[in-house]
């Protein structure tokens, strides 16, 4: 995009930064949250609009640590192409360092490569990926191992001392930080097995917990039955493969499901959201807080954007 910061029409589409990952799905329940306070409704629609869910997720942290957050139900509008998902994938990230001995390249019997060392820790890392993909969520697909980073080295010439590797392990729902750091242990102690002169270790630098919400939860059919008067057909349950802030959400005892509009680009160059979809969106959140929160009665022509 030539200029993301502007947004741009062309037909369906709206380009724009953000415009997908998740600004549509918050305009959306702003519009829900505007119709909930003229409907009058029995219940309490919130709107918690929380930063930083990119990185270390501060925003709805410090909205569950405050208290008075006392809900039945939390719908998160990021963007699900108007499916009702009822879970996400957790992750791990962890640092697992290789320790060698730096020496001069032309006197390696002084010194302990730490990169070439962490060779079969890479291979046996691999190893562990192909097993984790066997085990399959039927909504949410398999967990996985990926190699993010890795670093070491000083210098052409001179025989690296150290080597970091960051990995992160995505994780499906009865998965712990601790299965994971057992899994890790076991792998790298096999590998000092092999190779007894293997300096390694190993670190939990963030972790966070996938979710899963009993399909038949109260917001899980309310929303259901919302998405199908709206859009004239049965909605799609599903889950993600991303991991968002419903997992706190969850994690504090609260039915949570994940329901925004489509498009494509998030974290991309090319961002787009559907204006049709943002719009169903919308409207979707309108019914269900109204069926959800109950107390309302039609006057006609009620929706007003």
């Amino acid at each position: 995009m030539t200029d993301p910061l502007t947004p741009r029409v062309a037909g369906d589409r709206l380009y724009a930064r953000g415009a997908y990952d998740m600004k549509a799905g918050l305009a959306a329940a702003l519009i829900a949250c505007r119709q909930a306070a003229r409907d009058g409704l029995a219940g309490e629609v919130v709107v918690a609009a929380v930063a930083d869910e990119e990185h270390a997720s501060r925003g709805v942290r410090d909205v569950l640590a405050a208290g008075g957050l006392d809900v039945d139900a939390a719908i998160v509008t990021e963007p699900t192409e108007l499916a009702v998902a009822v879970g996400h994938r957790g992750f791990v990230w962890s640092e697992i360092e290789v320790t060698g001995r730096a020496a001069h390249g032309s006197r390696p019997h002084l010194g302990v490569d730490a990169i070439l060392k962490a060779g079969p820790v890479l291979v046996a890392l691999a190893e562990l990926d192909t097993r984790l993909r066997k085990t399959v969520h039927p909504l949410l697909g398999s967990g996985n191992l990926h190699g993010s980073l890795i670093e070491g080295g000083r210098e052409e010439s001179t025989i690296p001392d150290r080597c970091l590797i960051t990995v992160e392990r995505r994780t499906l729902p009865g998965e712990t930080v601790a299965d994971v750091e057992r899994d890790l242990a076991e792998l790298l102690d096999r590998c000092r097995a092999a190779d007894p002169e293997l300096a390694v270790t190993s670190r939990t630098t963030l972790a966070r917990d996938p979710f899963e919400t009993d399909p038949s939860a109260p917001v899980v059919t309310a929303l259901g039955a919302a998405v199908a008067r709206v859009t004239g057909r049965a909605p799609e349950v599903t889950g993600m493969s991303y991991w968002a802030d419903s997992g706190f959400l969850a994690a504090a005892g609260i039915p949570t499901v994940l329901f925004g509009p489509g498009g494509d680009g998030a974290h991309a160059e090319v961002e787009w959201v559907s204006l049709a979809d943002t719009v169903a969106c919308a409207d979707t959140l309108i019914a269900v807080t109204r069926s959800f929160c109950g107390g309302f009665e039609p006057r006609g022509a009620d929706l007003d954007r």
